[in-house]
């Protein structure tokens, strides 16, 4: 990539609380939330449904600004979105009427010339391996495909940070491993800080770095699990085996929501 991102920044949350009013109830979906990411580090994070995940990635997007306790990219407090923030969802959420290209460059801002903004997009659909079909539409690509062009495109404005919330919980079990090893490749030329949310015990070993580990509603962190492993990653090693082992018989067994062993 010929553009540099901005110089990498600790993403620190600091005392993390979350209510919502619900039919005239007050709901705790989070409860003192205290974790810091290192520039660059991937780090999973599980727990079971309804516990705050995606509200969590929420808040660090700037999408959710109700909230109690702090949150710090470097020395800027977290008010609410900016493009030092990219974030992906469970659906790709293309716009139908425009072209992959067209997609891709949505996000970047009028300061760009055009001629600035095609080289840029060009970049990043090579990047997700996309470069043959900036002129397709949403619907003529496959699910994993779409979802890489929403990669792309929350990558287009080179954010210190991207968010995955379930990204790949759409898919079928071989285009998800496909895309795993897709955003480790794109993580390991980038660098961007990532936090991901997942249900997928073995998701969250083969790409994290460290696996948080989230307990029931009101969602509080139970453990953070740094995760040892070489790259590339054998799901089928004794030593993966015995991570995962070891996360879903200390803090999944007695879950009543069902998760995912393995893919």
């Amino acid at each position: 990539m010929s553009r540099s991102a901005a110089k990498p920044q600790t993403l620190s949350i600091k005392g993390l609380s979350k209510t919502f009013k619900i039919d005239n109830r007050l709901v705790e979906v989070l409860q003192d939330i205290d974790l810091e990411v290192q520039p660059g580090e991937f780090v999973s994070i599980i727990g079971p449904s309804g516990c705050g995940k995606s509200t969590l990635l929420r808040m660090v997007a700037g999408l959710e600004q109700e909230y109690s306790g702090e949150i710090y990219l470097g020395d800027e407090l977290i008010k609410g979105p900016r493009v030092n923030r990219g974030m992906v969802f469970q659906e790709a959420r293309l716009y139908p009427w425009l072209t992959i290209a067209n997609n891709v460059a949505f996000g970047l801002g009028a300061q760009h010339s055009a001629s600035e903004k095609k080289r840029i997009v060009n970049e990043h659909l090579q990047l997700v391996g996309l470069n043959h079909f900036a002129k397709a539409y949403p619907h003529q690509l496959s699910g994993g495909m779409q979802q890489r062009v929403s990669i792309a495109r929350a990558l287009v404005n080179r954010p210190q940070v991207l968010l995955l919330d379930e990204p790949f919980g759409a898919l079928d079990a071989i285009t998800r491993i496909m895309m795993q090893q897709e955003i480790i490749r794109i993580w390991e030329a980038e660098r961007t800080t990532i936090l991901l949310v997942t249900h997928d015990i073995d998701e969250a070993i083969f790409l994290g770095d460290r696996v948080v580990v989230m307990s029931k509603r009101p969602g509080a962190l139970k453990t953070v699990i740094p995760i040892d492993l070489p790259r590339p990653r054998d799901r089928n090693s004794y030593q993966f085996v015995q991570v995962r082992k070891h996360i879903y018989t200390n803090f999944f067994a007695e879950v009543d929501v069902p998760f995912a062993y393995s893919i």
